[in-house]
């Protein structure tokens, strides 16, 4: 009997601990919850971020010191000599549309702004297509003057061009009634075309009318006569197109704060965009539906005529030729090999990133410190730079009508000859999401539907983003392009960027990888990308160091310039501080010069430049920006690459000892 009593004690006893126990930890739950928040990125940088990051890191000249070699270029572009201030009668006015995203308005204004001093015209303010009032834009900025300074555009090209806000009224009128010949140049459109086709309608009509949209309206390369050509795109790309004040201001604040951090920062834009890889067939490096989508835009270009290529074609044989992407996660190894960090600032620049967060992970997971506008800048300070805007009639998302159990039964009854197996099961519930973007119309509809009303305006905004990405990267220490000399010969984002900084910092960190040697660098070791050899990472280092110096120009000049000239300014806009160490033109097969040929800078910008000191680099680095990596602490160095003995290799990201900067 007592042995009984006990049992029933002890089995109390467990049953009272399980009660406690559980309204513990339904009390620790309810706790829990008060406090859960939906995930955001941070609206705005702490004060303390910059120790929330890492301690400071002292700047390595190996990392982010300026190319010895490039110090001696400057911008200069200037009039040389013969060069005369505009005509009073013109032949007429230039009115255009330019279609496209940020990187073709800027480049095609470029060549807008050239046709108009050859054809001796008067340009009107062109009409960015993205940014006008049908697309949803605040109604205080004209299409223009969404994204730059119109009164400064036109006071710097006083004495190139003269620019209009406007056509006449007559003008206006036959423009509504149709009666302006119109045209619709392209990137590769030359002098000839102008000078004998639209010249002589423009003096009989007195106004004609361009449409232009892939990106330019003038060929890249010109004759050495028209060198002040060449100069005059060159003033208006990196003087005269000037972001409107508010961008320019939220941009100098977003760089404010990176360099608050106490660290020089790299900028890193993807270059991921669904029209060009669609254009160059790099849909199989993505998964599931990207594919789909990608695909779907390469067969609308091929019925448009733009491509004139098969539909299916090999992407991982197109990565190869080095017309595919670099994609983040590859991006993230490069620089690890060549010693960035972990903790090292990278800014991600680009409005739009095909693909999603989902490619940026590894990149993320690489780079702890990885920034983007979001993190920078404020959901007000965002909103206050698009400005007031109409609200958006609200898309109410109605469900499909539930079906009565007397409609079920009767199609039951009609569904075809006896037997029949079970009805299905009822249909699950269809959620919002489903029915949104491309999910909605890739899983139901062959087609692609028109953009909706918040389709345009989003538009408009990334070209806002895009200007503030563009600040940030042309002020980075160091600039590293994911995708660009695509060959589809459209203007991007990085091709400028890198021509901007070639202009104006030449000296600065700015990587030119070939794609198709980096390509063949990670097929010899894609089963070991995290433990890399060290004779690997050799071969990494000298083809990125190399990048940086005149080998890299003269590779960016065979490849990019006679697509964007913006791209590669040189050598018409720049000039040498020091004409003794000017270098020998290097010249090509056909005697173009690839390299050098730069003029000697005037003397008042030799005086002005002998204190010119790098305060981004803060140290100037003795070796010309080609570091000795043989003691990288960031790269496992393999006993079996030495002496052939096997040895344990650790990942890259494991590795995250400071270099010391005295190495």
């Amino acid at each position: 009997m007592a042995f009984v009593t006990k049992i029933k004690w002890v089995v109390l006893s467990v049953v009272t601990l399980s009660v406690a126990s559980i309204i513990i930890h339904l009390s620790l739950a309810k706790l829990w919850s008060v406090n859960l928040v939906q995930y955001k990125a941070l609206p705005i940088l702490p004060e303390d971020f910059g120790f929330v990051l890492g301690r400071q890191v002292i700047k390595n000249k190996k990392l982010w010191g300026s190319i010895k070699s490039l110090e001696t270029l400057q911008p200069n572009a200037n009039a040389r000599s013969n060069y005369s201030v505009p005509k009073e009668h013109s032949n007429g006015f230039i009115y255009a549309k330019v279609f496209g995203g940020f990187a073709k308005i800027r480049s095609s204004i470029s060549d807008l702004v050239a046709i108009s001093r050859l054809l001796n015209a008067t340009l009107v303010i062109p009409e960015i297509q993205e940014s006008t009032h049908s697309k949803g834009i605040s109604a205080k900025f004209k299409s223009f003057s969404y994204i730059y300074n119109e009164e400064q555009f036109i006071a710097y090209l006083k004495n190139d061009v003269v620019i209009a806000k406007s056509l006449p009224e007559s003008l206006l009128e036959r423009r509504k009634r149709n009666e302006i010949p119109t045209f619709k140049p392209t990137s590769s459109s030359s002098l000839n075309f102008y000078t004998k086709e639209i010249l002589p309608k423009l003096k009989k009509s007195k106004v004609i009318g361009l449409v232009i949209a892939n990106g330019g309206a003038l060929q890249s390369i010109l004759p050495t006569s028209m060198a002040e050509i060449q100069r005059l795109r060159c003033r208006v790309a990196f003087h005269a197109l000037q972001f409107r004040p508010e961008i320019q201001m939220l941009g100098r604040r977003m760089v404010h704060k990176l360099r608050a951090l106490g660290q020089p920062f790299l900028a890193f834009h993807p270059g991921l965009l669904r029209e060009t890889l669609a254009y160059n067939g790099c849909a199989e490096l993505f998964q599931d539906v990207h594919t789909e989508l990608i695909q779907h835009q390469r067969s609308q270009m091929i019925k448009e005529g733009i491509l004139k290529e098969e539909l299916n074609v090999n992407s991982h044989s197109r990565r190869e030729k080095g017309l595919c992407p670099l994609m983040p996660e590859e991006v993230g190894i490069l620089l690890r090999v060549m010693g960035y960090p972990s903790k090292t600032v990278i800014y991600l620049a680009g409005s739009e990133t095909f693909g999603g967060q989902r490619v940026l992970i590894p990149l993320r997971s690489m780079f702890m410190n990885t920034l983007d506008r979001t993190s920078l800048c404020s959901e007000k300070e965002l909103s206050d730079l698009v400005g007031p805007e109409t609200p958006l009639p609200l898309n109410r998302f109605q469900p499909p009508p539930v079906k009565s159990e007397k409609e079920l039964n009767e199609a039951w009854k009609k569904a075809g000859p006896q037997p029949r197996p079970l009805p299905p099961p009822p249909d699950r519930p269809i959620y919002q999401h489903e029915k949104e973007g491309w999910y909605a119309w890739i899983t139901e509809t062959p087609t692609e539907p028109d953009p909706s009303p918040m389709d345009l305006r989003m538009k408009a905004h990334r070209l806002l983003w895009d200007a503030l990405d563009y600040i940030v990267s042309l002020e980075a220490d160091a600039f590293f392009p994911g995708f660009n000399n695509d060959g589809s010969r459209w203007s991007d984002f990085s091709s400028l960027v890198m021509g901007h900084r070639l202009y104006e910092t030449a000296s600065f960190r700015t990587y030119r990888p070939d794609r198709k040697v980096v390509a063949k660098l990670f097929n010899m070791t894609r089963e070991n990308l995290y433990h890399p050899k060290h004779n690997w990472t050799i071969l990494v280092q000298e083809h990125l160091n190399k990048s940086l110096t005149e080998e890299g120009l003269i590779r960016q000049f065979l490849l990019s310039k006679p697509a964007i000239f913006l791209s590669h300014p040189l050598p018409e806009c720049s000039c040498r501080i020091d004409s003794t160490k000017a270098t020998n033109p290097v010249r090509g097969e056909d005697g173009q010069v690839l390299y050098g040929g730069e003029d000697v800078c005037p003397k008042w910008m030799q005086h002005a430049n002998e204190a010119v000191s790098l305060e981004k680099e803060g140290v100037k680095s003795d070796d010309e920006g080609l570091a000795d990596y043989e003691s990288n602490d960031f790269v496992d160095e393999s006993e079996s690459d030495k002496n052939g003995s096997k040895s344990n290799q650790t990942p890259l990201w494991d590795q995250d000892e400071e270099m010391d900067p005295n190495d």
